[in-house]
């Protein structure tokens, strides 16, 4: 388990990093797929981690909760590592429902989670549309549950959304994020 700040040069307001990855629906996907949402949430995060595992059933209700928000899941892991984390298993979860995100895209280079200061599984960035681009608006937890094990009391995360989308200030302090590493490639 990490709980860890980001090493992310990223602050409120600073643009999101641009990509270029594929999705488990064999399409490619770069920030400006979503040009057409007020919001998108991209949160790093895989298949294995129980961390991650436990925050699925709270990322789908956010992609199917607002039509004006995408969730965007990037999965860095090193898959050779991690074989539970490949991209075949990726698309395994989402053909069988298990994961409803808007899009779950394979980071496989990790330059992707590098830029963004990525370091635990799930880490979410919430960035809002200005028009010309996203900009960050919160970088925090899902839910104030510290384990898989624990009972959520606080979803924190879809506050942030609801006042974003709201046009509203988020009246949620950032928290860490907290899961398993980034399983990193030896360099």
């Amino acid at each position: 388990m990490v709980l860890l700040e980001s090493d992310s040069e990223l602050e409120r307001g600073d643009a999101a990093p641009d990509f270029e990855l594929p999705g488990t629906d064999g399409e490619t996907y770069s920030l400006s797929s979503f040009a057409d949402y007020d919001a998108l949430l991209v949160v790093f995060t895989c298949n294995h981690c129980p961390y991650a595992k436990a925050k699925f059933e709270e990322l789908n209700h956010l992609a199917s909760a607002d039509d004006d928000l995408a969730v965007v899941g990037i999965n860095p892991n090193d898959a050779e590592d991690r074989p539970e984390d490949s991209f075949e298993k990726m698309q395994e979860l989402v053909e069988d429902g298990t994961i409803g995100y808007t899009a779950y895209l394979r980071d496989e280079s990790q330059v992707v989670a590098a830029e963004y200061g990525a370091v635990c599984t799930p880490d979410p960035f919430l960035f809002e549309n200005t028009g010309d681009g996203f900009e960050l608006a919160f970088h925090s937890r899902i839910d104030d549950a510290m384990s898989p094990d624990d009972e959520v009391t606080d979803y924190e995360m879809r506050t942030a959304v609801e006042a974003l989308l709201a046009g509203d200030d988020i009246p949620v302090e950032e928290s860490p994020s907290q899961g398993c590493s980034i399983k990193w490639k030896d360099q």
